[in-house]
């Protein structure tokens, strides 16, 4: 029998969300995870919050908003508020009932702005690491480090003199005329982006074109490839081996020694000396074009060594995925606390894909 294609909706309905959210769907293990990491983020989160006043988006619902904004890949917040609007599987996972509006998209950015205050992006990540069951499946004594480049939210024709010395001669007008800078030299000593100041020029290699960029970082254990710590710095050579040592410094802090592999832009005889006065074994890639490397046999002997040298390469699945899934190849914010806020909660988020299957697999 045909059924009757009714226009008309019941005038009252009673949906359990609950019901709605198959049992084996990934959200559920994922979002048990985030419950138990924003519970122990309660003192941080009453910390930025007045004890008086009108209430806010609650933190909690906020990051859990922020995290399907990751893994579905939803570039504005304008958007995610119109699917938090009608998707019964968003509403279940952030926590907000059927009944209930979406909230407006500027207040919902406003409200996220308050947690950088409190490096919110970095303790979540952290609280998620701590937890005993996914402690257990890090490695503590071998370790990944890599940077990748973020391009920043402002165009090249944003490039001006410090000084305002002069402006490249423009044809014709409106708010994006036409500019040639044909035969003019910037740098970042003499020129900066009016739209991002904390941009920096920045090219990836010979040949290639100067872009505005920040950098982001990421450690790696070497056991399931699960990022234990992120940061974003400017753009510049040294980058990536001031943000290196910087994060397994705390990690090195033990009796044993550890090892940490990189490619060979951390070829450095300072940066691999460094490594070795604070007991970590330097198992960085040699770069022997044109000029002698820094590692020799002592390290590149071990078995070890060449384990490090193939495991090291998983850290690119992380940030490919920060980059491209969670929207983070050309960042949407500016300043160089936000993106390194998104970054580091990014690097969260991709944890917390992995998680479900991780967990899954007896130990």
């Amino acid at each position: 029998m045909r059924g009757g294609d009714g226009q008309t909706g019941e005038l009252f309905s009673y949906v359990d969300l609950e019901a709605r959210v198959r049992r084996d769907h990934p959200l559920r293990r994922i979002r048990a995870i985030v419950n138990d990491a924003l519970s122990a983020l309660e003192r941080e989160f009453a910390a930025l919050y007045s004890p008086i006043g009108r209430p806010s988006i609650p933190p909690e619902k906020l990051l859990r908003a922020m995290l399907l904004q990751a893994f579905y890949s939803i570039r504005s917040e304008r958007l995610l508020m119109e699917r938090l609007e009608y998707d019964l599987l968003f509403r279940w996972f952030v926590g907000i009932g059927v009944d209930a509006a979406a909230w407006d998209h500027s207040v919902f950015s406003k409200n996220r702005d308050r947690l950088l205050e409190g490096d919110i992006a970095a303790k979540f990540l952290a609280a998620v690491l701590a937890q005993p069951k996914v402690k257990k499946l890090l490695s503590t004594d071998h370790f990944s480090v890599d940077g990748t480049l973020i391009e920043a939210w402002a165009s090249m024709k944003s490039v001006k003199p410090k000084d305002s010395s002069g402006e490249p001669p423009a044809e014709g007008g409106g708010r994006n005329a036409e500019a040639d800078f044909h035969g003019e030299r910037r740098s970042n000593e003499t020129h900066a982006s009016t739209t991002d100041p904390d941009a920096r020029l920045y090219r990836k290699g010979r040949g290639k074109e100067a872009k505005l960029c920040f950098m982001g970082h990421g450690l790696m254990e070497n056991r399931h490839g699960l990022l234990v710590d992120a940061c974003l710095t400017f753009a510049d050579g040294h980058a990536e081996r001031v943000a290196a040592l910087h994060m397994i410094e705390p990690r090195a802090d033990r009796s044993a020694a550890i090892t940490l592999g990189a490619d060979k832009a951390y070829d450095a005889e300072d940066f691999v000396n460094e490594l070795r006065s604070m007991k970590v074994t330097p198992h960085v890639a040699q770069n022997i074009s044109g000029r002698s490397s820094a590692i020799d046999g002592r390290t590149t002997r071990h078995g070890g060594y060449a384990v490090s040298q193939r495991i090291r390469k998983r850290i690119e699945e992380a940030f490919g995925w920060i980059k491209t899934v969670a929207g983070q190849n050309k960042t949407k914010l500016r300043g160089r606390d936000r993106v390194g806020w998104a970054f580091t909660f990014s690097a969260a988020a991709y944890n917390l894909v992995r998680l479900p299957k991780l967990m899954a697999v007896p130990a």
